[in-house]
């Protein structure tokens, strides 16, 4: 594969397309800027952030499923025991953030190349959809099984929701940064995406022919800079009578952390348990996991 200098251009974007012939829907991502941007903000060892970096991509494909442009997608793996015991990113209006809380001495006696039961042990993997136009919510919780977070997904839309679902995902470090790229596919019987999905059949021959070329992408074409997102769609599906492609909204890191923020969540206790948490200036000092930055709030 070619490495280039990373820049904006073909990086940091969703690409949507649909095939109707086939009652398939389709999401592409791959991340570059945005993607360092997010695990620069601790000093992750390796093997966390190769996982960190796949579930930003998985997170982004997710979350470009979502109608609701204020909605919010959260992805939530997390164990009693495991030297991972919480790992969690979410998607709200093209903005990613995600961060992960590990024993780095027990991650150490794994080696380079931790498997995810490895890391995570008996866990399970949660997630939810918040729709900000309608106030509801959905949210599906399976066991943490399989190789990847890729594969621990198709198994929550498999459980829970009944779509028959592919993600492949990759991750590649090159020298100016890390890349991650993923690729999406998901069966809607009975018409395709926009409707109403009226039954759902997993072994539907047009849903067994739009997986076996999904699942021929290779990890190369999904996080290489010289292939456009347009033309890895095209290599898989060039002999489809018709694709129908919309390029979707670009990604940003997105901490949405504030001392207004912090200022009103603090305002909910009572006097006696913000007495305990300030420190001896006064302040109260809140850290946010997802930027590392601490904010003093002064409250009276």
């Amino acid at each position: 594969m070619t490495e280039q200098v990373q820049n904006s251009t073909g990086y940091d974007r969703v690409l949507h397309f649909t095939l109707p012939d086939r009652n398939a829907r389709g999401r592409a991502v791959r991340l570059g800027p945005v993607l360092d941007t997010v695990l620069s903000a601790h000093a992750y060892p390796a093997p966390i952030r190769q996982l960190l970096a796949e579930a930003l991509a998985v997170t982004a494909l997710l979350g470009a499923l979502l109608k609701d442009q204020e909605g919010q997608l959260t992805i939530q793996a997390q164990t009693q025991d495991g030297v991972i015991d919480l790992l969690v990113c979410d998607y709200r209006n093209g903005e990613l953030r995600g961060h992960v809380r590990h024993d780095r001495a027990r991650l150490d006696e794994l080696g380079p190349t931790p498997s995810l039961f490895a890391l995570f042990g008996e866990g399970y993997l949660a997630i939810t959809f918040d729709l900000a136009a309608t106030g509801q919510r959905y949210q599906g919780v399976v066991p943490l099984e399989g190789t990847s977070l890729a594969e621990a997904c198709q198994s929550y839309f498999f459980q829970s929701e009944q779509v028959p679902t592919l993600i492949r995902v990759a991750v590649h470090n090159t020298a100016s940064g890390c890349i991650a790229g993923g690729l999406l596919l998901q069966h809607l019987p009975e018409g395709e995406e926009g409707r109403e999905r009226l039954h759902v059949q997993l072994d539907h021959p047009e849903w067994e022919h739009v997986a076996i070329l999904g699942g021929s992408v290779k990890a190369d074409e999904l996080v290489d800079p010289a292939l456009d997102l347009e033309s890895v769609v095209w290599r898989l599906f060039h002999e489809e009578r018709e694709i129908r492609v919309e390029t979707g909204q670009s990604l940003s890191r997105g901490c949405r952390c504030t001392a207004e923020y912090y200022r009103e969540v603090l305002s909910r206790f009572g006097a006696a348990e913000l007495a305990e948490m300030k420190d001896e200036s006064g302040l109260i000092q809140v850290d946010c996991a997802f930027c590392s930055r601490t904010f003093p709030i002064d409250l009276p």
